[in-house]
């Protein structure tokens, strides 16, 4: 209960903040519940420049980012569960190790790549880098549910006449549910909240994703704390109803894929 209170009070703190009146967000006698609440920081939010760009944005480079990310990792999941092949275990190495490495820390290496191929300020450069960042996961967690399905079920769907794929589409991969929306979610959380490698690679006003676009609250006049929260929970509010559509399946691909039997 007391890691509970600490890990959620600051969302809590981020939630009333957003709902209270600047003179009171900026006065030295803070309260846990305002005083007043007033919407005019949500009205301020949405009218704050480039919010609608920002907001396509975001949404435009996030599902494509995991949309890919989720296709590559279930197809190469599916190959090291299925088949056996030369380098498998260095494959699955690599992958381990690849994860290890924060993609800030490529970021000089992954600018001049993205700049000598044309993609620096293009919205399909940073979702190729959010797609790879999240393959090596995505695919290690796949690959559990993939090993734990038995290999009767495809062999039963040749035998009626389905070929390798066919058997893969029609029985496996609807099977995948749990591990695909468990890896989802993680897919979209790094997407849509990732900002240094955005704020690098996107350089027009008009491309700016929702954090990015956070920053302009903040000028050489000060904060509007209040607009900032209220953004802040509007930034927020996507990824919750992501994670409430699916938290069924992925509380199960937490368990079901950890353990085979």
């Amino acid at each position: 209960m007391l890691t509970l209170v600490v890990m959620a009070f600051p969302v809590y703190w981020l939630v009333v903040s957003s709902l209270r009146p600047n003179r009171e967000i900026r006065s030295w006698d803070q309260t846990l519940w305002p005083s007043s609440l007033t919407f005019d920081n949500f009205k301020r939010a949405v009218k704050y420049e480039n919010f609608d760009t920002a907001i396509q944005a975001s949404l435009i480079i996030s599902v494509t980012a995991v949309a890919g990310a989720m296709l590559l990792a279930t197809i190469a999941a599916y190959a090291i569960g299925r088949f056996r092949f030369t380098g498998r275990r260095a494959l699955m190495i690599v992958l381990i190790v690849v994860q290890l490495l924060p993609p800030t820390a490529m970021l000089i290496p992954i600018y001049l790549q993205l700049n000598e191929f044309g993609a620096l300020n293009e919205f399909w450069g940073i979702i190729i880098i959010y797609m790879v960042s999240t393959l090596p996961f995505a695919t290690w967690m796949i690959r559990g549910f993939v090993i734990n399905i038995p290999k009767e079920l495809e062999e039963s769907a040749m035998v009626d006449g389905c070929s390798q794929m066919g058997a893969f589409w029609r029985i496996i991969f609807p099977l995948l549910a749990p591990g695909l929306a468990a890896a989802s979610i993680f897919s979209l959380i790094n997407a849509w909240n990732e900002y240094m490698l955005a704020y690098i690679v996107l350089q027009d006003n008009d491309k700016y994703t929702l954090n990015i676009w956070l920053a302009n609250f903040t000028t050489s006049r000060g904060t509007d704390y209040g607009a900032l929260m209220a953004a802040s929970v509007i930034v927020a509010v996507p990824v919750v109803i992501f994670f409430m559509i699916i938290q069924k399946k992925m509380a199960a691909g937490l368990t079901s894929g950890a353990v085979k039997g």
